[in-house]
């Protein structure tokens, strides 16, 4: 059997497993720093989860057992075998509901959504992936503004088929979409010979940790409807603006001012990053295109969310003085530990992309590169995930057009652990980046990793270059 080939499509390079960005999870898993176990091991700062939270949802989950109980609240009624029979794809009634409440509660009730226009998936990636299929053909195109999460090679890509074209923006404007980078995007997808059938963005952003601005929304959606295009909003990080909440502004209050662009508008949502919950995968696609919602309910038969999990959340959801306490709680929580973060770094001369939201910084280690060149990059990333210890994403993985830059998640760890980070990448930069290695790994491993780094830098270098 070994002879027999697989199929291009899982065979394709599409999938992105060599960037840097999954390699840096690998040498984790291999060597995972734990406080007791394994002081010297590797520390995951390339991981964006919440789990500064975790005790406000385990503290709700103990005073209602009846949530996972499954029991009516009165507690003589068990629900477990309407919730372990079949249950089509449109999902749950009331747990659609308290999530399309939690989404307006979040973008501060200025903007309502619907229920019946909301598609559960398992998770964004889930979402991402069927609003392609249902919007794009096999060699079409969406345009994204750079730096962007790497997983969107994968998730838009892999089995779509379909193509990604960079709009490329600077840190001479702070990474800020503009109308040329979108101009200049569009011609180069047209010199290529690529059908362009919509944009996607990430607000806020990940990799930035930013805002979109009333300028950039506006912009964006003239150009939308002078080419005719959709426009994918991934909101996943929605709820983690921890500055002024009317700093982040769903573009569902633009297409309230413009509802002649509301079947070109779609959003993608999930409970990953507000309230830490991954592992459930949860996510939803909400559009006003009956089409379009027709389409993505067929294509989530493929995903689903399983129905405990929904009873589960619809409860815990529906309790609005739960959500409401805890959306502030945790956005507090967020921006106590991104001030840590960025004093930390700044006080060992390393400055971030000022930012607003997320679960990471853009962190600026462009003085640290030997050249300007993305394979100083390579080297000055391999010297900190192997000489110190901590795993980062560097910013070619995310498609930045500038060597240098880096994503430091910081919400994934305990305030001690972020504090061993720093004083590790304090030792590195005061001994000029000469220390001896925390990798446990042997010869051979380092090798192995060195092949595949280096094989997927190439790519990367070329790509940059087209």
């Amino acid at each position: 059997m070994n002879g027999t080939p697989l199929s291009r499509r899982v065979t394709c390079n599409a999938h992105g497993q060599n960037s840097s960005y999954f390699l840096g999870w690998q040498e984790y898993e291999r060597n995972p720093y734990h406080h007791i176990t394994n002081p010297s091991g590797m520390i995951q700062m390339g991981l964006a989860e919440n789990q500064l939270s975790f005790d406000l949802l385990e503290t709700w989950l103990a005073s209602h057992p009846e949530a996972t109980d499954f029991k009516n609240a009165g507690g003589s009624l068990s629900l477990f075998r309407q919730l372990a029979l079949f249950q089509d794809y449109h999902g749950l009634p009331a747990f659609k509901v308290a999530l399309a409440e939690f989404m307006s509660e979040l973008r501060g009730n200025k903007v309502s959504f619907n229920p019946n226009k909301l598609v559960l998936t398992a998770g964004a990636t889930s979402g991402n992936e069927a609003l392609v299929f249902c919007l794009a053909n096999p060699g079409e195109a969406f345009l994204i503004p750079t730096p962007y999460y790497p997983g969107f090679d994968r998730d838009l890509k892999w089995r779509t088929g379909a193509e990604i074209i960079p709009i490329h923006c600077s840190s001479t404007n702070g990474f800020r979409l503009s109308k040329p980078a979108l101009e200049d995007a569009y011609r180069r997808a047209t010199k290529l010979q690529l059908q362009v059938k919509g944009v996607l963005i990430t607000n806020p952003s990940n990799p930035l940790g930013t805002t979109m601005t009333p300028i950039e929304l506006s912009t964006l959606a003239d150009f939308i409807e002078a080419k005719n295009l959709h426009l994918i909003c991934d909101e996943i990080y929605s709820g983690t603006n921890f500055i002024t909440p009317a700093d982040f502004i769903s573009i569902k209050q633009v297409v309230a001012q413009r509802p002649h662009l509301s079947n070109q508008v779609h959003i993608v949502y999930s409970l990953s990053k507000d309230l830490g919950l991954p592992g459930f995968r949860v996510g939803a696609i909400y559009s006003e295109n009956d089409l379009v919602v027709e389409a993505a309910t067929k294509m989530s038969s493929f995903g689903l969310v399983s129905s405990q999990t929904q009873y589960l959340l619809a409860k815990m959801l529906g309790d609005k003085e739960f959500t409401r306490n805890y959306i502030v709680e945790n956005k507090t929580r967020l921006k106590e530990r991104h001030y840590k973060l960025v004093n930390g770094l700044g006080d060992i001369g390393i400055e971030c992309l000022e930012s607003n939201s997320g679960l990471f910084c853009w962190v600026d280690m462009r003085h640290l590169l030997k050249r300007n060149s993305f394979k100083s990059e390579m080297e000055l990333w391999k010297k900190i995930v192997y000489d110190v210890g901590l795993n980062i994403s560097p910013g070619s993985s995310c498609h930045c057009t500038e060597p240098g830059w880096f994503r430091v998640c910081f919400a994934n760890m305990t305030e001690a652990t972020l504090d061993l980070a720093m004083q590790r990448l304090r030792d590195f930069v005061q001994s000029g980046g000469v220390m001896q290695p925390q990798s446990r790994l042997g010869p051979a491993a380092i090798a192995w990793w060195a092949r595949r780094l280096f094989k997927a830098s190439e790519k990367r270098v070329e790509q940059l270059s087209r």
